[in-house]
């Protein structure tokens, strides 16, 4: 069978929702997991939708994860009525995120190439 998490729908940074791509490969695969052909032993599959892991890929035979691969696109006039600056900033591990003034508001950077993508700037 195939492992996976809830998708978009319950985790705060899915790259992927997990439905549609499960669906997908479970149509590929359904002749060996419904005995039409044989695989040499059991195999284990597992999604997940971002880099936490909650879908078990680490401990899988075969594993898809979803990843995040660009920075957040930074909207300056929006951010200081969404979050506190200093949290923001203190939530990037990579220290990618930085203060900065914007049209003489303050607001913030970010360093792409110090990004890792983790989604924790907007969760």
């Amino acid at each position: 069978n195939i492992v996976h998490t809830q998708g978009w729908v319950h985790c705060h940074s899915a790259a992927s929702d997990a439905s549609g791509v499960v669906k997908c490969v479970m149509d590929e695969l359904f002749p060996y997991f419904s005995g039409e052909k044989d695989l040499p032993a059991k195999t284990r599959i597992a999604y997940a939708c971002c880099l936490n892991m909650c879908g078990a890929v680490h401990c899988s035979d075969i594993a898809i994860l979803g990843v995040h691969t660009r920075a957040p696109v930074i909207e300056h006039d929006d951010l200081p009525k969404m979050c506190e600056i200093p949290t923001l900033v203190a939530s990037c591990p990579t220290g990618a995120i930085r203060p900065a003034t914007v049209d003489g508001q303050q607001s913030i950077e970010i360093v792409e190439e110090q990004c890792m993508y983790c989604g924790n700037c907007y969760t």
